[in-house]
């Protein structure tokens, strides 16, 4: 999620249609992990990068004042990122669950990498706009270990298949928010957010074609190893 100011972001249908879908697929990885007191199948190395993506994306909390709107929904990401990386990693029951073996992916190389990234390729090289550009290259690749660790194991239970979908569906619909600001707003110039974007939903298409024919066959989820 890509919150920045209300004079370089006004507010549009897909923005929001992008924010309320994220929303939905934090909503329901939390559903499965409570109810289920399971986290089978979900990677914690990319609950880790997602916590570290609104950690680092949203140090202006401190700072500025955007809307109401605006600081909830950054508290909401960045308590609810926390909150899944304790349960997987804390609670008693659902660390059990924890498909370790399967979810062996060197995340931090993609933390290094980002990391560099930021710093040789930023819109302004201060501080935060570093670490702004820092998320925005993380979170483009931060669903990797998920889809690593899915085409794994294969088969891929109700939940988690859905809390994977919304997650697509959130960046397909900032893609179509970038598309509307750049035929109405006369300085629309946010390059490193349109390419990340760009990328990360590419890396969904396969699990989207997957996803479609399940549900088009009424079967259950299945990625080939």
């Amino acid at each position: 999620m890509t919150i920045i100011s209300v004079s370089e972001e006004t507010m549009n249908i897909f923005r929001f249609a992008g924010d309320m879908t994220h929303l939905i697929s934090i909503v329901v990885l939390l559903l499965k992990i409570y109810a289920t007191k399971s986290c089978s199948g979900i990677s914690l190395k990319t609950q880790e990068l997602y916590a570290l993506v609104f950690l680092t994306r949203y140090m202006d909390l401190f700072t500025d004042f955007i809307s109401v709107y605006n600081t909830v929904m950054k508290l909401v990401f960045i308590a609810s990122s926390m909150a899944i990386v304790w349960y997987m990693r804390v609670h008693p029951m659902v660390k059990r669950t924890y498909d370790k073996e399967l979810d062996t992916f060197r995340h931090y190389f993609l933390v290094g990498g980002c990391f560099v990234l930021a710093l040789i390729l930023n819109e302004k090289y201060t501080f935060q706009e570093v670490f702004w550009a820092f998320s925005i290259y993380l979170e483009a690749l931060a669903i990797v270990p998920q889809l690593v660790l899915l085409q794994r194991s294969g088969n891929v239970d109700n939940l988690t298949g859905q809390y994977v979908f919304f997650l697509g569906a959130y960046r397909g619909f900032y893609i179509l928010n970038w598309i509307y600001r750049y035929f109405t707003e006369a300085r629309f110039s946010r390059w490193i957010a349109c390419v990340s974007g760009l990328v990360q939903t590419a890396l969904y298409a396969d699990f989207f074609y997957y996803y479609f024919i399940s549900w088009k066959n009424n079967a259950r989820l299945q990625l080939p190893a």
